[in-house]
């Protein structure tokens, strides 16, 4: 289930990037803060991946 969590969480990032870039054309900050909000959710969500892909190597390697 890791992948499609990485897919979602990119996902999350690109409608953030989107959002945040119609409400600065448009002149909308709450537009624009909310495609922030999204922006740094899912990058942070991509972090927790990434560290649980860290951790399930290093258990890996010291399990041999």
């Amino acid at each position: 289930m890791g992948f499609l969590d990485k897919l979602k969480n990119k996902a999350q990032q690109a409608k953030g990037r989107g959002k945040e870039e119609a409400g600065y054309q448009t002149g909308d900050p709450y537009l624009e803060a909310e495609g922030r909000k999204d922006r740094v959710s899912g990058g942070a969500k991509q972090v927790g991946e990434r560290l649980k892909d860290a951790g399930k190597e290093a258990k890996r390697t010291f399990e041999r």
